[in-house]
């Protein structure tokens, strides 16, 4: 993408967006989308149309299928209805980067993906595998 089609914008906190200029100043984004044609169309055209935009295709049960899986903590965690901070202390895991996942700031790296998954389907077997011992 060439640098004079990029548009740089920001948010307002009443979620409006304005478009930041060259010079620094900002003025309202124009919203072009033609809002009636695109609730007008069939599903048929939208499909049609996803499929001309090579950034747009739609996923086919092959790629839903092959998709890898991944717990995500936020679900996990409710499913086990802890707070943030009774599931971080119960499965050792630091509360700043609990909330980096749940927040999005962060995804969990490949060996925490799979410790969320063991969570997510033996929380019990973890929890007594992290239980201190009585030696």
């Amino acid at each position: 993408m060439s640098k004079e089609n990029t548009i740089v914008a920001s948010e307002q906190s009443d979620g409006t967006l304005l478009q930041v200029m060259a010079d620094g100043t900002r003025q309202p984004l124009e919203d072009k989308t033609d809002w009636a044609r695109l609730r007008a169309a069939s599903d048929q055209e939208v499909t049609a149309a996803a499929s001309d935009d090579p950034d747009a295709q739609p996923w086919t049960a092959e790629r839903i299928e092959s998709a890898p899986r991944s717990p995500r903590a936020r679900i996990v965690r409710r499913a086990l209805g802890l707070t943030q901070e009774e599931f971080a202390a119960t499965y050792r895991i630091p509360l700043g980067t609990l909330r980096d996942w749940e927040q999005g700031r962060c995804e969990p790296d490949q060996p925490a993906q799979a410790y969320l998954t063991v969570i997510a389907r033996d929380p019990e077997g973890v929890r007594r595998a992290l239980a201190p011992s009585d030696r």
